[in-house]
């Protein structure tokens, strides 16, 4: 067993007594490094970190976890979810890379299941668990934990606004914060455009602090972000297309033979379609168009719509109405084709306001159109709605 170092007194009597009154659930490589993190996830409160363990062994039961290492996950997750290692930082801790931007995963919640892609998750995050295990017994404590570069060049914020894929992430988040404590030992999020804000701010709140206190948020600026990672890991274990040196055989810098580089999914594999119980559902007439008056009480209330049409597309806008008959296009009149990928949006209501959301079919002189859409107004002060309805 590795020797700890570091701990003051009234640490080390909390992880003794932490460790006698999880014994009889602990196996024979959950060291005293493993419970020092379920320890420091709960500020050394050994009562609220065996309630933390127990409730995460009750979890790993539920979930089968042990035999997921031997679970064959559908091809389309092995095929599109991009991640991979790519190399170990300058203590040996690995370095796994996540092209976020190639992540569909609007396509592939339309191939499998939301339980397929949190076992697939799981699976990952216990196989990257095994090789800090392993790095640890060779470079020490330091290389116990997995450092993380998420690139989010060209991330589009719209899937994540389709609710099965929202879900999906806040379920993910919740569960590796509740089950896999103090793993990581950096995040690095390079590249990150200006609508990651609102992204993180809504993701942020399923966070402990010390996860957020590992991750660096980088703009568009290689020569900051290559900065804070070539500090920590030296270039011969980062793909060229960061600066480092590794490169494919074919001299492709995204060094795909190690990691997956995800992708579109083709919409002939679609498989599954997503309930539209909540949706109204109308048809209008060739040369027509519908308008809904959404109010708007207060100020930071969020307007937030989607919609899917069959067949063919339909012209789309919103506009916004004040008390004196003025109207003001926030959203301007186009044509979506909303029959290839659903609409999804919010707007942030600066103003009591009435908004008028169109749906225009007067272009069509053929055609009806049938529609199925959700629009609603959600207060600010109902936090937990915001989520729901517009994650």
């Amino acid at each position: 067993m590795m020797k700890i170092v570091g701990l003051e007194d009234n640490q080390r009597f909390a992880l003794m007594k932490f460790r006698k009154a999880v014994q009889d659930v602990t196996q024979p490589h959950h060291d005293d490094n493993f419970l020092l993190r379920w320890l420091r996830a709960r500020k050394w409160d050994p009562v609220a970190a065996e309630k933390m363990l127990r409730d995460s062994m009750e979890w790993r039961k539920q979930w089968e976890v042990d035999k997921l290492t031997k679970w064959d996950p559908p091809k389309i997750l092995k095929d599109y979810l991009p991640h991979g290692l790519c190399g170990f930082d300058k203590d040996g801790a690995p370095v796994i890379v996540v092209y976020f931007d190639a992540l569909d995963l609007y396509g592939i919640l339309h191939v499998v299941s939301r339980m397929d892609m949190i076992k697939m998750t799981i699976k990952c995050l216990e196989e990257y668990l095994m090789l800090c295990r392993e790095q640890m017994l060779k470079h020490g404590p330091l290389a116990g934990q997995v450092v993380v570069i998420f690139d989010m060049q060209g991330f589009n914020l719209r899937q994540y606004l389709w609710r099965p894929a929202g879900e999906v992430v806040i379920t993910l988040i919740q569960m590796y914060e509740a089950n896999y404590p103090e793993i990581l030992k950096t995040c690095y999020i390079i590249n990150a455009p200006k609508v990651f804000a609102f992204a993180f701010s809504v993701a942020k709140k399923f966070m402990n602090e010390y996860t957020l206190s590992k991750i660096q948020i980088f703009k568009a600026d290689p020569s900051k972000w290559q900065a804070a990672i070539f500090s920590n890991i030296s270039k011969d274990q980062v793909p060229a297309f960061f600066g480092g040196t590794l490169k494919d055989p074919d001299s492709n810098p995204k060094l795909g033979t190690k990691i997956c580089l995800g992708g579109k999914v083709p919409q002939e594999m679609y498989v599954t379609n997503d309930s539209k119980e909540n949706f109204t559902t109308v048809t209008i007439k060739k040369g027509g168009k519908l308008e809904l008056n959404m109010t708007a009480l207060e100020i930071g209330s969020l307007l937030s719509w989607e919609f899917r049409t069959e067949n063919h597309d339909i012209k789309f806008g919103i506009v916004k109405k004040d008390d004196n008959g003025m109207q003001k296009e926030v959203i301007p009149m186009r044509r979506v084709a909303a029959h290839q990928l659903d609409e999804i949006g919010i707007l942030t209501c600066e103003v009591p306001s009435t908004y008028s959301i169109v749906f225009d079919n007067t272009y069509s002189i053929m055609r009806n159109k049938k529609i199925h859409y959700s629009v609603k107004v959600i207060p600010p002060s109902q936090s937990q709605e915001i989520i729901s309805a517009v994650l």
